[in-house]
């Protein structure tokens, strides 16, 4: 008699109840090469940090932004702008839902750009701190607030690495220029961040 042999299936393998781990800040010196004029960008990504000139639209699904979650993971999407435009970061600085007060992720991932903006290579630099919110609230609260968090970015940099208050400014963009284009009051979390911008010398 003659055995017959099924053909083998693959299934995908669904493992339960591991923890995620939360992927690490950007180095100082990745923001670096991601603010300076000249900076040396290249394809790709590790450790949730994305390299490369994002599209004049809405940015890939897969890129990290600011959660605004208490618990979120502290990442960031470094991201040179065309030519035309000045050099910025998207980062995730993670605050308490509603509130300006910074979370231990937050403080994590701003060690970093304080290192960052107090470097050597971006001395003679001055830079805006853009606070963005999602649609969720109205769109005044939603200033207000975006504001009080650039405001608390800029408190914790010159306060902890001695950078000039001088050198950056602080403005709250609320729902304006949303990463992400959504209908009001959506939770997006791409689009709760904080954009650093080079305005130059």
């Amino acid at each position: 008699m003659r055995k017959i042999f099924a053909p083998f299936i693959a299934l995908p393998l669904v493992v339960v109840g591991l923890p995620v781990f939360a992927q690490s800040s950007p180095s100082a010196d990745q923001i670096i090469n991601s603010l300076k004029p000249s900076g040396n960008l290249i394809s790709g990504g590790t450790r949730g940090i994305r390299l490369g000139a994002p599209a004049p639209t809405m940015p890939s699904p897969m890129t990290p932004v600011a959660t605004g979650q208490p618990h979120a993971p502290a990442r960031a999407a470094l991201a040179q702008a065309p030519q035309t435009a000045a050099p910025s970061a998207n980062l995730t600085v993670n605050f308490s839902s509603g509130s300006a007060d910074l979370t231990p992720q937050a403080i994590q991932a701003l060690n970093e750009l304080g290192r960052a903006l107090s470097s050597q290579d971006l001395a003679g630099y001055k830079f805006r701190i853009e606070g963005h919110t999602d649609t969720v609230g109205t769109p005044d609260a939603n200033r207000m607030l975006s504001e009080q968090r650039a405001k608390a970015v800029v408190a914790y940099i010159t306060s902890h690495f001695g950078v000039d208050a001088g050198r950056l400014q602080a403005i709250g963009k609320g729902e304006e220029d949303l990463a992400v284009p959504t209908p009001a009051q959506t939770a997006e979390p791409r689009n709760r961040r904080v954009l650093v911008v080079n305005l130059g010398a």
